[in-house]
């Protein structure tokens, strides 16, 4: 994402105090503070099952963001490129219904959107559906439910779920290795996903994290938080069920390297990243 992105979305996080957590550069920030994020889905295997987490920005679409206004990205050929081609994608998770996470739900044929994936569900909870139908929306939010929700619900795609509360002791399986957690305060109804597989696990945030330095300065609180406090106290309760734990932190907006392992540090938190798997060179 753009270099302006980081004072925006974080404007607590100024310069003085990321230089001063010196764990972040050069990963997550440059030597002057500015802050490095990016925009990620998360495509995996699950029983059999062909799942994506979050659907990006999306192209063609109309913004009042500049920086997603009127994309013409090579997102579609790259998800195909993984072995992902979107008829072969079996469920969709939203974690929630912002403008970079559900943009690639739809593509342009015609003068019309149509669902990208067009034989998977689209799961995202009815606590996140009731929230934002039941608000008075600007033109700018309406416009992208029009171009990129509401298409998938009248193709009979859109599915609720009903998540238990009880935050990361609560949530609700969805498929086999594949439980919602809620995690309010960004919006109503966000949900962070654990995946669990042989023995391991990992955790997607959504954007109950935005960037590793909520970590270190877990009441650092993004610009879009609907309920600054809520999404605070989420923070906190999810970073301490994680820490110590062999659970893979996976970030929807961390830069690369986007997974790690988060530990206790100063008080707080950091994260450590986790080591690529290396394939042999034969």
């Amino acid at each position: 994402m753009p270099p302006q992105t980081g004072p925006w979305l974080l404007p607590e996080a100024t310069a003085e105090l990321v230089t001063g957590t010196p764990w972040l550069h050069p990963d997550f920030a440059d030597e002057q503070g500015v802050l490095r994020l990016a925009s990620h889905s998360f495509a995996f295997e699950a029983d059999g099952m062909r799942v994506l987490i979050d659907t990006g920005i999306g192209n063609g679409k109309r913004r009042a963001n500049p920086a997603w206004h009127n994309l013409d990205s090579d997102y579609a050929s790259r998800l195909r490129a993984t072995g992902f081609a979107p008829e072969s994608v079996d469920l969709v998770v939203l974690t929630h219904l912002h403008a970079d996470h559900v943009g690639w739900n739809t593509r342009a044929e015609g003068d019309d959107w149509v669902p990208t994936f067009p034989n998977a569900r689209y799961v995202t909870t009815r606590t996140e559906w009731d929230y934002w139908a039941g608000v008075e929306m600007e033109e700018a939010r309406r416009q992208m439910f029009r171009d990129s929700v509401h298409p998938v619900r009248e193709a009979g795609l859109f599915d609720l779920v009903d998540v238990a509360d009880g935050g990361v002791d609560g949530g609700t399986d969805i498929a086999p290795g594949i439980r919602l957690l809620p995690t309010p305060g960004h919006t109503p109804g966000q949900v962070a996903v654990r995946l669990s597989s042989r023995g391991e696990s990992a955790l997607i945030t959504g954007d109950s994290i935005h960037h590793p330095v909520q970590m270190s300065h877990p009441a650092l609180c993004s610009c879009v938080d609907i309920a600054p406090d809520v999404a605070a106290r989420t923070r906190h309760e999810l970073l301490g069920s994680l820490a110590g734990t062999p659970t893979l932190l996976l970030g929807s907006h961390f830069a690369a390297p986007t997974a790690g392992h988060v530990r206790r540090e100063a008080g707080a938190y950091r994260l450590i990243p986790a080591a690529p798997a290396l394939t042999p060179v034969r």
